[in-house]
């Protein structure tokens, strides 16, 4: 039970979400334009995967927080910090090279759940894992236009287990993460 949770956890990492959306998101909002799918997909992948992660990576390795999940809350500032102005920057980008519409609120609900988390980090661990897979899922319901993309709600409450029999977070922690990821996604695009 162990092992399947650890691997659920690594293959749904959040920089892996976030790297499986940059391929399907900008494909269906650039209307299957391959040349811009790549583009505006390496702009998600640098800026909202790549550069935290690798500032995550280099934090573990040089003992500044306990691994690549930063499980200690109290290390958690730095990271996301980080996250959110490389993501700022990945959106900036987006504005000045006018990208599809879909894929900028996408990342505005990704810097608003970041500060959202940011916030209850404070005094609580939420779980990104469930936050940005379920983000995720919403991004892609409302991108594709398929509600039948809600069964994909399964694949989160997997890495929701995973995370809690990992003893990483409790079941309020990440249905705490999966609601916010989720319901903050869904506001930000019926602002839109």
């Amino acid at each position: 039970m162990t092992k399947i949770a650890k691997v659920t956890s690594e293959i749904f990492a959040p920089w892996v979400v976030l790297v499986l959306l940059s391929i399907s998101v900008p494909w269906r909002a650039t209307n299957h334009d391959v040349l811009s799918t790549v583009l505006w997909g390496l702009d998600i992948v640098v800026f909202c995967a790549v550069i935290p992660m690798a500032f995550i990576v280099r934090g573990a390795r040089r003992g500044d927080w306990d691994g690549h999940h930063v499980r200690n809350r109290e290390a958690r500032a730095k990271p996301l910090v980080v996250a959110f102005g490389s993501t700022a920057v990945g959106l900036a980008l987006m504005l000045i090279g006018h990208a599809p519409r879909a894929l900028v609120f996408m990342a505005i609900a990704m810097l608003v759940s970041l500060v959202v988390s940011f916030v209850i980090t404070f005094w609580w661990k939420i779980s990104f894992h469930a936050a940005v897979s379920a983000g995720g899922v919403a991004t892609l319901v409302e991108v594709y236009k398929s509600l039948w993309l809600l069964a994909l709600l399964l694949v989160v409450a997997l890495i929701a287990w995973s995370r809690v029999v990992l003893r990483d977070h409790t079941a309020g922690q990440v249905a705490a993460g999966a609601i916010l990821g989720f319901g903050l996604t869904v506001l930000v695009f019926l602002g839109a």
